[in-house]
């Protein structure tokens, strides 16, 4: 037995050598494993030595060596804040992402091991969006694993390395969006009018109930949110993103019209906007058919760049920062300042300022009558 400052070494009658030590409550701990040769037993003693003179030593690290996978799926399965939707985004990350990572054992996984991975994943063909989701679930896992005594340290300390330069959204005028509500499938219409003049969402356009649109009092009510899984056929009702998600929107008065034919010919006993079969919109049916109607007319904007269109028509007629909020109720101001951008027809008035004495909307707003058809 080799006694040290230090702890102290003994040999096994396997020939392998056994490290101990006295931790900072006085009690004998084994290392968890034995060593090929006493230099190894030394160099393992003296970095514990190391770790508890700079308070980085852990008590218990059987934690530290589940795996990143276990730590991540716990992590995704017990937080009560991750919908089904943020836990399916960050189960794809962890597949085309964090492979190299998922096996290793948590207190393994050092600030150079992360940068190590952080930069292959850069030079690889991953988005960056993604990566940098995937860069922040590994900082939450770890943020987990620091509370739990199961690692010292969070190693991930790259500056900006979870951020996302989000580039600034693309907004159509109010002609552009009448030739989108004229080609897109007539059934769909009233989802465009929605999105782009209301400010919802598409899982809100797919929630929304009949009894909810108010015509007469010019009011749509957004209570609630459908939520679609991208890769299982998962879905499910639920509460807006936040709690101010809940809200009542003013109904500009040019698109009245297209709203109560819709009404009329096609929204359903309960659901607002339903499919041929008479059963709720499917949020992908809609989108594909906004995608053929875009690509008909040549707009270069995605279905949720319409709510941004609209704030944008709205806050270019002298629209408060309190009224965009309540349009779009997404909380913080930052955020509802995020959802205006430079109007590339910024000559086109919308609202009271551009309407006529008794709510005539101008040319460009008009928008073509709706039509029966499938």
């Amino acid at each position: 037995m080799v006694r040290r400052k230090f702890g102290l070494i003994r040999r096994l009658p396997s020939g392998r050598f056994q490290a101990s030590f006295t931790d900072p409550n006085r009690r004998r701990v084994n290392a968890p494993e034995t060593f090929r040769t006493e230099a190894d037993a030394h160099r393992y003693l003296d970095r514990i030595e190391q770790e508890i003179k700079r308070g980085h030593w852990l008590p218990d690290a059987g934690l530290g060596r589940r795996t990143l996978r276990d730590a991540c799926e716990a992590y995704l399965d017990e937080n009560p804040r991750i919908g089904l939707r943020w836990a399916e985004t960050c189960r794809r990350n962890m597949r085309l992402h964090l492979k190299d990572l998922l096996d290793l054992p948590i207190v393994t996984i050092t600030p150079p091991t992360v940068r190590a991975w952080h930069a292959k994943a850069l030079k690889g063909g991953g988005g960056r969006t993604s990566i940098s989701q995937s860069y922040r679930l590994l900082r939450s896992v770890m943020n987990v694993a620091v509370n739990d005594g199961a690692i010292p340290r969070n190693p991930c300390q790259i500056p900006g390395a979870g951020s996302e330069r989000t580039p600034e959204r693309s907004v159509a005028t109010p002609s552009q969006i009448a030739e989108l509500i004229e080609a897109i499938t007539p059934r769909y219409r009233a989802a465009v009018v929605l999105a782009a003049w209301c400010g919802l969402r598409r899982g809100e356009v797919c929630a929304i109930r009949t009894a909810d649109v108010d015509l007469e009092n010019r009011r749509v009510r957004v209570a609630k949110n459908w939520v679609e899984l991208l890769e299982s056929p998962v879905s499910f009702e639920k509460d807006p993103k936040s709690a101010a998600g809940k809200r009542t929107v003013t109904i500009p008065p040019h698109v009245l019209p297209i709203l109560g034919a819709h009404l009329k010919e096609f929204a359903g006993p309960e659901f607002f906007t339903v499919g041929r079969d008479g059963k709720r919109a499917r949020g992908n049916t809609i989108y594909q058919a906004f995608v053929r109607a875009r690509t008909k007319i040549g707009v270069d904007i995605s279905f949720h760049d319409l709510r941004h269109t609209g704030q944008t028509l709205a806050a270019s007629t002298g629209a408060s920062l309190a009224d965009l909020k309540q349009r779009l109720r997404r909380g913080p101001a930052i955020h509802a300042r995020r959802g205006g951008s430079r109007r590339p027809d910024r000559r086109c008035p919308l609202g009271p300022r551009g309407a006529g004495r008794r709510g005539q909307a101008p040319k460009a707003l008009l928008i073509p009558a709706i039509t029966r058809s499938s």
